[in-house]
């Protein structure tokens, strides 16, 4: 018994000492709670920065960190208390704060390199748009190259909004299909100035022989300069009276089909005179002539125009104008006082002369 009492009073010692060593311990080797929420809350912060797409590299590996590191203080917390070791999960959370931190700040930095490039590139645009645009108000109406300039414009809209949501890099590529579009526009304008390079002659060839038959015979004629938005009455070989006219929406161009919103060019005459008409008074003149239908057939032989295009007809000067814009399926407007003293003037079999441009008198 004496012996028994004496092992006691040895082991109880021992083990009491042991229980207070390990308690020391396991009180300083804490969890690293609060290193993990900071840790969520920086990557959060990269996130609302976006890290995840402007530093991927360092967000990824903020993010793997940030896991690696609680699943090992997950792991830790379910050993014996005498045998947790917090010390790898700390070291991984640790690292993962400094890399969401090092993530934020790449974002931003990357986030601004990338603002001022998308609002320099939208401001470079932008100055295109407005010489194109200036280009194409001083030459009569091209629906394509106007169409086109119109989905410039577009991009140009669209990447300024972009920008505003701070999708940078979308912004540019709208802006790079703005210029695109702006380039075709520009191609579109160049083969009307050398189409008209190649048919200045022709045109002043026209008005000159107009003019000519009009003086040796003693009788009037219309002459319509389409670019100088003018009908000149001629009588006897000198222009007599001026009107302003408007003209087909698609201005530019020579008519081609049915509904292609281009005025004709060629050398016609009145065949009838409406008293009444949808737009006050009108002369209609015999377009299609035998020169615009073998154009035609021509055209639709070369795949030009569709097989399915009609020539199209019934083009006229009328009344109704005066709105300062070209905006006629084809036909020339003038207003309806002008209409009234043109249609004073002319007969059945006045000539009509249409030319995009002359250099020439008048």
């Amino acid at each position: 018994m004496k012996l028994r009492w004496r092992l006691l009073s040895l082991v109880i010692p021992v083990a009491a000492a042991a229980f207070l060593l390990a308690l020391f311990f396991y009180q300083r080797d804490y969890p690293p709670t609060y290193a993990l929420v900071n840790a969520k809350s920086a990557l959060a912060r990269a996130a609302e920065t976006g890290a995840a797409h402007y530093a991927p590299d360092s967000y990824r590996l903020a993010s793997t960190a940030l896991r690696d590191g609680s699943m090992e203080m997950a792991f830790q917390n379910g050993r014996f208390a005498l045998l947790r070791d917090y010390e790898q999960a700390d070291t991984l959370i640790q690292r993962a704060d400094q890399l969401a931190l090092q993530a934020a700040v790449e974002a931003e930095g990357r986030r601004r390199t990338l603002d001022s490039l998308a609002r320099s590139q939208h401001t470079q645009l932008e100055g295109e748009l407005s010489l194109c645009r200036e280009a194409l108000d001083g030459t009569l109406i091209n629906f394509e190259a106007e169409r086109y300039w119109s989905s410039a414009d577009l991009a140009l809209t669209t990447s300024w909004l972009l920008i505003g949501r701070g999708e940078y890099e979308e912004a540019m590529q709208s802006v790079q299909e703005g210029r695109q579009a702006l380039r075709k526009a520009v191609e579109a304008l160049a083969e009307v100035t050398n189409n008209e390079k190649g048919k200045i002659g022709m045109w002043r060839n026209w008005v000159q022989e107009t003019v000519a038959e009009s003086k040796a015979a003693s009788s009037h004629a219309i002459i319509v300069d389409k670019s100088a938005h003018k009908a000149y009455f001629v009588d006897g070989g000198a222009v007599v009276k001026t009107y302003k006219c408007e003209l087909g929406w698609n201005s530019a161009e020579q008519k081609y089909f049915q509904g292609d919103g281009a005025t004709p060019e060629g050398r016609y005459q009145v065949t009838a005179i409406k008293g009444h008409s949808k737009y006050h008074k009108a002369l209609l003149i015999n377009y299609p002539n035998e020169l615009d239908k073998r154009k035609f057939a021509e055209n639709k032989r070369k795949g030009v125009i569709s097989r399915y295009a009609r020539i199209g007809a019934m083009i006229e000067i009328h009344g109704g104008g005066g709105r300062d814009q070209d905006w006629t399926d084809g036909c020339i407007a003038l207003t309806d006082r002008d209409m009234d003293n043109l249609i004073s003037r002319v007969s059945v079999g006045t000539a009509v002369t249409i030319v995009r441009r002359s250099d020439t008198w008048p």
